[in-house]
């Protein structure tokens, strides 16, 4: 049962079209993608669905109430955590989640009982009486969490909740998102990083504040029109200047020690090689690749700009 539907919603910020004509729903208990890159429209979208801005055109709806005419209806149910932290340096870890308890009206005789569930949950039970100021990032992060999840709402939106954590920080929240997910709650998470998109059930691909898919991980790797090569070579950055400059190869990208690239129908993937050490690189390895997130992903916005046929 989809617990949010968005309808051909349109935002607009004066002349920028930060949302156009988005059109999707999430169910009840998927942890749900907004992927794309700076300015695709995550955080608008995100904002749009808690309540704080109103659409220009078409409606949302959360948990059945149309969040455009009737925001505050929404409120109780849902958590929010926003890019900037909306806790105070001053207050200890358990004085932030009890002014967000009184914010969200939680009644005094329970809030104790869920912080202190909420504290072992996170693992930050011995830091409980530290000053936010003096906490790390990873630990901010799960302090913005708890906050998000004192009133315990059915839904939860996350807007780049792992943004500058450490590797380490970043699977550990991921850790703590999924055994909230256990527990029936519905997770809407924003994100610019292709391996946390890889975690979601599904996902929406933004860019323009448009939707170019809404689709699994799994399905999202099916949709790459060329085969794909790994490429492993001396240089990786003049690799990928060298590549981009061939009619034969489609989106060449550095993915981690190695280039990834498509070859067009007909191409052949040892010319390639050949004419990189013609160019005075030293080809180490070049073998057929199974794509990645990234490889699909950057293939279905070439494939919507017209850049590479499907």
């Amino acid at each position: 049962m989809a617990e949010i539907v968005l309808e051909n919603v349109t935002r607009r910020f004066g002349d920028l079209t930060a949302l156009d004509g988005l059109s999707f729903s999430i169910e009840a208990g998927e942890i749900f993608g907004l992927v794309g890159p700076d300015g695709a429209g995550k955080t608008t979208c995100l904002r749009l669905l808690c309540g704080l801005l109103a659409p220009d055109e078409g409606r949302a709806f959360v948990l059945g109430k149309d969040v455009g005419a009737k925001p505050e209806a929404i409120k109780p149910e849902i958590g929010y955590m926003s890019q900037r932290f909306g806790l105070y340096d001053d207050l200890t870890v358990a004085e932030n989640i009890a002014f967000y308890a009184e914010l969200y009206e939680v009644p005094r005789a329970e809030y104790r009982q869920r912080m202190e569930r909420l504290l072992t949950f996170s693992g930050l039970a011995p830091f409980m009486n530290r000053h936010f100021r003096n906490l790390s990032g990873g630990m901010k992060q799960k302090v913005g969490l708890s906050c998000a999840l004192i009133h315990t709402p059915r839904i939860l939106f996350l807007d780049e909740p792992t943004n500058g954590v450490d590797p380490v920080s970043r699977r550990d929240f991921w850790k703590l998102l999924y055994e909230l997910n256990r527990d029936k709650v519905t997770i809407v998470v924003a994100t610019t990083y292709l391996d946390e998109a890889d975690r979601c059930h599904r996902l929406a691909l933004l860019d323009h504040g448009q939707a170019r898919a809404v689709m699994t991980p799994l399905e999202l790797r099916g949709l790459s029109p060329h085969s794909l090569y790994r490429l492993k070579v001396s240089d990786r950055r003049e690799a990928l200047r060298r590549l981009g400059e061939r009619a034969d190869v489609a989106h060449p990208n550095i993915h981690g020690p190695a280039v990834h690239f498509g070859l067009k129908e007909g191409a052949d993937p040892e010319q390639v090689a050949e004419a990189l050490t013609k160019a005075g690189l030293t080809v180490l390895d070049l073998r057929p690749a199974a794509p990645s997130l990234e490889d699909a992903y950057l293939a279905l916005l070439s494939q919507e700009n017209g850049e590479t046929p499907a």
